[in-house]
């Protein structure tokens, strides 16, 4: 579908387009939403490098946690699934998918599904008179009634504040690499427990790394099924989810909805007990043997040396290396997102860096929505994987047509 651009010249001789909705970011989620926008009628314009993050802060080599039947981007009639994917180009799907492959599929969803997508980047978002001015890096304006943010991961990377006096040549988050040639022959201490932390130690390790893994808390390992177990008794005890088998994410990914009406103290119980960080059982053998792990151990001091890094643990023993990698993963913080104009910031009701959403994925301020990583606070570790983006899209949509602040011209 082409988009319809009506233009106006309000600020001297910078052309303004018009749209009905904005999408920032063109990840799975930015891609999804808009895709399901498009289908309303609707003029909406898309910012961002499509895939951007997997393409460029995602080891090569890397294998997908999810499922691939749940690694599906979302178009309204289902048109652009994995498996019309693998019919349109060949080959069949596998477990765990390559993440080539899925990067690859994600951009046949695009041009497929959205293909007028703008890669400029968005500058500034501020609200005025009750629409929404979006300035370009280019210096384009754009207008419009609604936008939906679906910011990739990068402006949520977490690094505790202990590594923080060190020189960036010592010290990186795992998604600063996309190639980890130039750890060849290094030593490498990686910090953290999840599935970015042990995978990105495995492909460290296959790329000639000497890595040594240090967890503060013990190594926890999703489980694998067990074929010799009837599959009646394998689906009674831990019945297949999307983001990983068993019935509490059964009941979340059936009901999407449903998380973001608990009260808070349940939310961050369910988001840090029985969601916290883990392992695909397909990496054991990778790690087991070929990683050195340091298991439930605490740190008193990094320091740098002559010859790289040294890390002093509570046990008294050192590790000294030439590199110290945060497997520390992301954390959702909206100050972080530098396109947010301060006065609409300030507007944005938040809980622990996250925005406060309703059960249209719509922030405190209306016609500002945030779909992804930044909704799973509000509505649950489901919005953290890919197989979340069909059920953001679609309330969205929904909404913007449902709320009248823009008309659906869908037969």
């Amino acid at each position: 579908m082409s988009l319809s651009v009506d233009i106006e010249k309000p600020h001297g001789n910078v052309p303004t387009a018009q749209y009905d909705v904005v999408v920032m970011g063109a990840g799975p989620y930015g891609l999804s939403t808009a895709s399901h926008l498009l289908a309303q009628g609707l003029k909406v314009a898309v910012f961002g490098k499509p895939i951007q993050f997997w393409r460029e802060h995602m080891p090569e080599g890397m294998l997908l946690r999810s499922f691939w039947w749940a690694s599906n981007l979302s178009d309204p009639r289902g048109d652009y699934r994995l498996n019309k994917y693998f019919q349109a180009r060949g080959g069949a799907p596998t477990d765990p998918l390559p993440m080539e492959t899925f990067i690859d599929y994600a951009l046949w969803f695009q041009q497929q599904a959205v293909p007028d997508v703008d890669e400029t980047y968005v500058s500034s978002i501020e609200r005025q008179d009750g629409s929404y001015q979006v300035t370009l890096v280019d210096g384009r304006i754009v207008q419009c009634s609604v936008v939906v943010m679906a910011p990739g991961l990068l402006y949520y990377t977490y690094s505790p504040s202990e590594y923080a006096h060190l020189p960036v040549d010592l010290v990186s988050h795992s998604a600063d690499h996309s190639k980890l040639g130039r750890f060849t022959g290094k030593r490498v201490i990686m910090i953290g427990r999840g599935q970015a932390a042990l995978e990105t130690s495995a492909l460290l390790h296959e790329a000639g790394a000497d890595v040594q893994l240090i967890t503060r808390s013990p190594l926890r390992w999703l489980t694998s099924e067990n074929s010799a177990v009837p599959q009646i008794i394998r689906t009674l005890r831990s019945p297949s989810a999307g983001m990983g088998n068993g019935w509490m994410n059964l009941f979340l990914e059936k009901y999407p909805y449903v998380f973001q009406h608990f009260s808070q103290s349940t939310k961050d119980h369910v988001l840090a007990t029985r969601h916290g960080p883990a392992g695909s059982w397909w990496l054991k053998d990778r790690i087991f043997g070929k990683v050195t792990l340091h298991e439930q151990e605490q740190f008193e001091k990094v320091e740098e040396t002559d010859n790289g890094v040294r890390l002093t643990l509570a046990s008294g023993k050192t590790i000294e290396a030439d590199h110290i990698m945060l497997g520390t993963g992301y954390q959702a913080d909206i100050k972080r997102l530098p396109m947010l104009a301060p006065s609409l910031l300030a507007e944005i009701q938040a809980y622990s860096g996250s925005p406060i959403l309703n059960n249209w994925f719509e922030s405190s301020v209306p016609g500002l929505y945030f779909v992804g990583f930044s909704a799973a606070r509000s509505f649950g570790p489901f919005y953290r994987f890919v197989v979340g983006s069909q059920a953001a899209a679609r309330r969205v949509a929904a909404s913007v047509v449902r709320k009248g602040s823009v008309k659906s011209k869908a037969v």
